[in-house]
């Protein structure tokens, strides 16, 4: 960095106090806590790290030295900011397939169709028809129970529980109905993925692992 872009030292000891009333306002925030996953310990972690940061960059670039200090962050890395006492909530699922046979898909949307008129008219020979005819037919939930029967094989999948502090109102995010999940407003989250089993099999790889999928892909936020 040129002399010109360096920071001033005013810059610089004005972060050192913005990182000072941080931990003044985190300590007083741990004090006065209502529980474990009191929001206004969080806000207060995340403005102590936001200021840790800053004047550690800043300290850098001015005189080239660092701080003793890191900052630890949850297990995925996002600590959660949601209410407290939420009186609402949404469950956020994404469960990924692939075609693994697309006959024998085919074959079960034909099934469908023969029985229900209003299928027949979806179910055009292709994947993409079938796919229609039997979520219209069967609940996601059948589905993901029963996947190997429609010729479908299990990708990744994962839920988020994102608590709210009021529902919202009738049709209002059906637009877009994943825009508004705030990772840090993530209460818990339970991921499903074949990386777990490839993780687990180059650590321990005469290990049982009884459960692993769920064991490995639960995440409770918070500390």
């Amino acid at each position: 960095m040129s002399d010109a872009a360096l920071p001033t030292v005013a810059e610089v000891r004005a972060a050192a106090e913005a990182v000072k009333t941080a931990l003044d306002r985190h300590l007083a925030a741990v004090e006065g806590r209502s529980g474990d996953d009191d929001p206004a310990v969080f806000a207060a972690f995340n403005e102590l790290a936001s200021a840790a940061e800053e004047y550690d960059e800043l300290l850098y670039d001015r005189y080239d030295e660092v701080t003793p200090f890191e900052i630890p962050s949850t297990e995925d890395g996002v600590p959660y900011t949601g209410p407290a006492d939420p009186t609402a909530f949404s469950v956020l699922i994404r469960r990924d397939y692939v075609v693994a046979e697309p006959q024998r898909l085919i074959a079960q949307a034909g099934r469908v169709a023969a029985h229900d008129r209003d299928a027949e008219s979806v179910h055009d020979g292709g994947t993409g028809g079938a796919l229609g005819v039997l979520f219209g037919e069967y609940e996601p939930d059948e589905i993901a129970s029963r996947y190997k029967e429609f010729g479908l094989e299990e990708g990744d999948s994962t839920l988020w529980l994102v608590p709210s502090e009021e529902a919202a109102e009738p049709g209002e995010w059906l637009g877009s109905p994943f825009d508004h999940a705030d990772p840090e407003h993530v209460l818990h989250r339970f991921d499903v993925s074949s990386v777990f089993d490839d993780e687990f099999d180059e650590d321990d790889s005469d290990a049982e692992h009884p459960g692993l999928e769920a064991a490995v892909g639960e995440t409770g936020k918070g500390h």
